[in-house]
């Protein structure tokens, strides 16, 4: 499958976000006769996984901002971000890619439903709902259901309310789940992330509702409730993640310039290690994943993590950094979602009493086990692990614990997690905030500067929610108290 990443993203397009000025003559104007007025589906849908691994899983999107509020990373140089001392460019960068990829998603939709081909709709519905449940996790509020509606004349479009696009989501997977159920089309090379399997997108599908519906559970317990069972009761028609051979990863090929983002940013900085939190919980477990997701201080081979946004510069030397397995493989990966994650949240629903198909202690077994073996641990290693520290003690925190630890990678998630949870209990403000009178990480982004001059008139009574750009209205849910 790496090999068509090339091929197929040397013809893919982007879709333009920007409004023609008046004049007659614009389409002649502006038509360059050298550039593909169209692109084939499959090529906008490799553009898509590409462009959406390449800016979301990065140093920017990912490493600096996500996985230090999530508590995995710390900074060890250049560490504004981790304090809280944000880039407004970045800000306005992931919103910008946001909308990028949701509009070429839009196209891939239309192409698809004048094409009859329900797989390849079904493909568009999963990106559409997993980019957007990244959005609304990043600022809450956000464009929905105006979005992408340029064609139409919508040029400033309205806010949704994180609580109205959450089940929103879940009816968009259902739909690319019946889809897809139904779908004879061959989705093309441009499928690389899954190789043209519709089976796994499905399981993707599935599993996102799986996600959304936990994430949701405190705030709307019966729709998460009716969500979780109706896919667990029926696994048939409802196919979820059974192996780490589902796991959503983007491969990258490895050579220049499809790079792993960690790896490429690995050539030219040295600016991440590992957090306290992170390898203080690890160790205190004996967690055999350790020497995967870190490497040892070269000072005195010792593992040791820095703290979160710190005052004082760090010697370098005494300081984890991150494991090659995560930054030091060129045909890396960009994990959108793991078979461990489904389990987890398996064994959370289960200890709330669903009906999941599933004892809450197999199922958090399941999840331990798969992360473990995701990460080379042999057997005997895993059933020691479950037997002793990791030992389930039927504990919703356990859960939690094992899950964040699970989501290495997977900044965002981690962060979402622990927004919704208060788990890791060790995290805190980082002590070099500039923000006083908080005692929780960031709560959300800024929204962009941007966007409040713009289109100030939909956005400003969602900004003015806002308190010192990170906190003030929490996630939808995000039921912690006590918090600012």
């Amino acid at each position: 499958m790496k090999r068509y990443i090339g091929k197929i993203l040397a013809v893919t397009f982007i879709t333009t976000l920007f409004v023609a000025g008046c004049t007659e003559k614009f389409e002649e104007i502006n038509t360059d006769p050298d550039r593909a007025k169209d692109a084939p589906a499959t090529n906008v849908l490799a553009f898509v996984l590409r462009y959406h691994s390449d800016t979301f899983y990065d140093a920017w999107n990912n490493m600096n901002e996500p996985s230090t509020y999530g508590g995995h990373l710390a900074k060890i140089q250049y560490i504004d971000e981790a304090r809280y001392n944000y880039r407004p460019g970045t800000v306005e960068n992931k919103w910008y890619y946001t909308y990028i990829q949701l509009n070429n998603v839009n196209e891939i939709k239309k192409k698809a439903t004048a094409d009859e081909a329900n797989n390849l709709l079904g493909v568009a519905k999963v990106l559409e709902a997993y980019i957007f449940q990244i959005a609304t996790d990043t600022w809450r509020d956000v464009p929905f259901t105006d979005a992408m509606k340029m064609a139409d004349g919508v040029l400033l479009p309205a806010y949704d309310r994180q609580e109205d696009i959450y089940p929103a989501l879940l009816e968009i997977l259902a739909e690319a789940n019946t889809l897809m159920a139904s779908g004879t089309d061959n989705l093309g090379d441009g499928d690389i992330l899954f190789g043209g399997d519709v089976m796994k997108w499905r399981k993707f599908a599935n599993s996102l509702r799986l996600r959304i519906a936990m994430r949701m559970s405190e705030v709307n317990a019966s729709l998460a409730k009716s969500t979780v069972e109706t896919i667990m009761g029926n696994l048939s028609q409802n196919p979820i993640m059974t192996s780490n051979d589902d796991n959503a990863f983007f491969w990258y090929p490895g050579s220049s310039p499809y790079e792993e983002t960690w790896y490429e940013d690995s050539k030219t900085r040295d600016d991440h290690g590992m957090s306290d939190i992170l390898i203080d919980a690890m160790k205190d477990l004996n967690d055999p994943r350790l020497s995967v997701y870190a490497k040892p201080a070269t000072d005195d081979d010792e593992y040791r993590g820095f703290t979160i946004g710190a005052t004082a510069q760090p010697s370098l030397s005494s300081i984890s950094r991150i494991g090659d397995r995560f930054r030091g493989d060129p045909a890396g990966f960009a994990p959108y979602m793991r078979y461990a994650e489904v389990m987890f949240h398996a064994a959370e629903a289960a200890l709330k009493g669903y009906n999941v198909g599933i004892s809450a202690q197999d199922a958090y077994e399941a999840a331990v086990a798969a992360s473990l073996e995701e990460n080379g641990i042999d057997q005997a290693e895993i059933d020691a692990f479950l037997a002793g520290s990791a030992a389930f003690d039927g504990t919703l925190e356990q859960v939690y614990w094992q899950e964040w630890i699970a989501l290495f990678k997977q900044g965002m998630e981690a962060w979402s997690l622990y927004r919704r949870t208060g788990v890791p209990t060790t995290h805190y403000v980082a002590p070099g905030s500039a923000y006083t009178g908080h005692n929780s990480p960031p709560f959300r982004y800024p929204y962009p500067q941007n966007e409040l001059t713009l289109n100030g008139g939909n956005s400003k009574q969602f900004s003015d929610e806002v308190v010192d750009d990170f906190w003030g209205k929490k996630m939808w849910w995000d039921t912690r108290t006590g918090v600012q």
